[in-house]
């Protein structure tokens, strides 16, 4: 096509319009690219007189087919640049741009076809020029009525997108005002709620600290009685062993017999005594370990020769293992000694056959120091009542317990920086195990 007078800005854009439709663009797309090659097409005739127009239906950049449309300028544009005098144009294309081929200086302009178009063969287009070649131009007012009747619509779109955006604004504002509303109650409720938490702490602070007074006062009340009631206890065993002693007066079977268990009711009581001293003072933090390195064979050999004696059923056998070399460890002896004389002790007092066997294994930074029994057993549900104070396993024989040479181990092993653990069936004995940390060597 020919541009060189006003009138054809009008046929240009026709059929702009017809190759953009026929190619397969939709409506707002056959509009867009009319209404650029009207713009683009004032502006070159004002500009250099005119131009000669091509369509062509080429592969753009992506491998999807494209409508090309070239306008070449009958003289040459000034400094070889084009600038749409409507800075909108350029975004009714896909590309809109001046390129060189062969000397000659083209405007370039393009639209991707849809990605459905069907493939345009060579025979398709013959019979599209064919059919364009056949129509008739418009007339410049009828061109115009169509641009018109284009604006009318576009204009309708327009107005139905504004409708729509005003319902959608007032959808978004009713949706922020119930977004606000739930945001105002949900705050409410938080704070309601952290004042529910802050009282609620302030109470459990409250009752902490009255359950540290109370225990405190247990601890001191433990500590008072069992301090006064360590006098006249050892007063008791002191006068029954002097009824008792050969160089005093004799006395009858029946009163010996009295007196025998005078004694053996004072010991158990200070033995009760005893153990209820050194509880409140384990609970009142007064036990402060003394560490050194200590020899786990220097332990074990005393323990063996102190607590051999116990071993008063024949039936019963103490095996102590020597610990593997180099068997040391940073700890309290005497706290650590403590706490295996009180296994032992309770293993030969509650084992009625078998052994009782005591052993030390090195894991890692960690030294498990064993004594296990063949007594009874302890059911898995209790395992951890035993640890608790005055408590004793029902069923067995408590020979002269107390219930609390556990809880007091237990908190010597906690102040030593290790565990006691249990692990028992009933009738296939028990095994406390001391795990301590080998600390500096």
């Amino acid at each position: 096509m020919a541009l060189r007078v006003e009138q054809d800005i009008f046929i240009v854009r026709q059929r702009g319009r017809e190759v953009a439709a026929a190619v397969g663009l939709e409506h707002q797309d056959q509009i867009r690219v009319a209404t650029a090659l009207s713009e683009v097409a004032r502006d070159l005739l004002r500009i250099v007189g005119g131009a000669d127009v091509a369509f062509t239906v080429a592969d753009a950049r992506g491998g999807r087919s494209a409508l090309w449309v070239d306008l070449a300028p009958v003289r040459p544009l000034p400094e070889g640049r084009y600038e749409p005098q409507s800075g909108a144009v350029a975004r009714l294309l896909d590309t809109l741009g001046v390129s060189s081929s062969e000397g000659d200086t083209v405007v370039r302009m393009s639209r991707r076809l849809p990605a459905n178009t069907p493939p345009l063969t060579a025979a398709r287009l013959a019979k599209l020029r064919a059919e364009l070649g056949h129509t008739a131009p418009a007339s410049a007012l009828d061109e115009l009525a169509t641009q018109n009747e284009q604006l009318i619509a576009a204009l309708d779109e327009v107005r139905g997108q504004r409708d729509e955006l005003a319902r959608l604004n007032a959808e978004l504002e009713e949706t922020n005002r119930g977004v606000m509303a739930l945001y105002t109650q949900l705050s409410e409720e938080l704070e309601a709620t952290n004042r529910g938490v802050v009282a609620l702490y302030a109470e459990l602070d409250e009752k902490s600290a009255q359950l540290r007074a109370a225990s405190e006062s247990k601890s001191r009340f433990l500590a008072n009685v069992s301090h006064e009631l360590r006098a006249p206890v050892t007063a008791i065993i002191g006068l029954g062993r002097l009824l008792t002693d050969p160089a005093s007066d004799p006395l009858s079977p029946a009163q010996a017999e009295q007196v025998e268990l005078i004694r053996s009711s004072a010991a158990d009581l200070l033995s009760l005594v005893n153990d209820l001293l050194d509880l409140a003072k384990a609970e009142s933090g007064r036990i402060e370990p003394e560490w050194t390195q200590v020899d786990l064979r220097a332990v074990f050999g005393q323990l063996q020769g102190t607590l051999r004696a116990l071993t008063t059923r024949p039936a019963v056998k103490l095996v102590v293992e020597d610990p593997p070399a180099p068997a040391v460890l940073r700890s309290d002896e005497v706290l650590l000694s403590q706490v295996l004389r009180n296994l032992l002790h309770n293993a030969l007092k509650f084992t009625e056959r078998g052994e009782v066997r005591m052993r030390a294994e090195r894991d890692g930074d960690r030294w498990c120091l064993s004594v296990t029994d063949t007594g009874a057993g302890i059911p898995p549900e209790l395992h951890g009542r035993i640890f608790e104070e005055f408590y004793q396993v029902p069923g067995i024989d408590r020979r002269g317990g107390t219930g609390l040479g556990l809880p007091y181990a237990r908190r010597l092993v906690t102040l030593l920086g290790g565990t006691l653990e249990l692990a028992s069936e009933p009738g296939r004995g028990s095994t406390f195990t001391v795990v301590l940390p080998v600390g500096e060597e």
